[in-house]
């Protein structure tokens, strides 16, 4: 049986401010990505096998946030190509929306 904790947090405002950077962030590498992907098998009939850390040295402000949330970004859109390529009656998903769904890994401490 899996189990799931749901916690209410209250951030101060520079951790909001940070929170929406990282969002922003994994929102902008997954799309950024998806696109070049895209553009890059019209052009050769070939897949495009590219990582956030390509992307560091063109877009500086990727270097604020955690490496593990941009990488999720690339893990999501390398899975969401399998399952597209795998099942052609799902869907492709063309771009990340606004809604704030991602999953970070050890870029929160808990202080008590």
């Amino acid at each position: 049986m899996l189990k799931a904790y749901k916690y209410r947090i209250y951030p101060t405002k520079e951790q909001e401010e940070y929170f929406a950077k990282v969002f922003g962030c994994v929102r902008f590498i997954y799309n950024k990505m998806l696109h070049d992907k895209i553009e890059y098998y019209k052009k050769t009939g070939e897949m495009l096998n590219n990582t956030p850390a390509q992307y560091k040295k063109e877009y500086s402000f990727l270097k604020e946030v955690d490496s593990l949330a941009l990488s999720n970004a690339q893990l999501n859109l390398e899975k969401a190509y399998k399952k597209f390529f795998r099942d052609k009656k799902q869907d492709f998903q063309s771009s990340r929306k606004r809604k704030v769904t991602s999953l970070i890994l050890q870029i929160i401490k808990m202080e008590q």
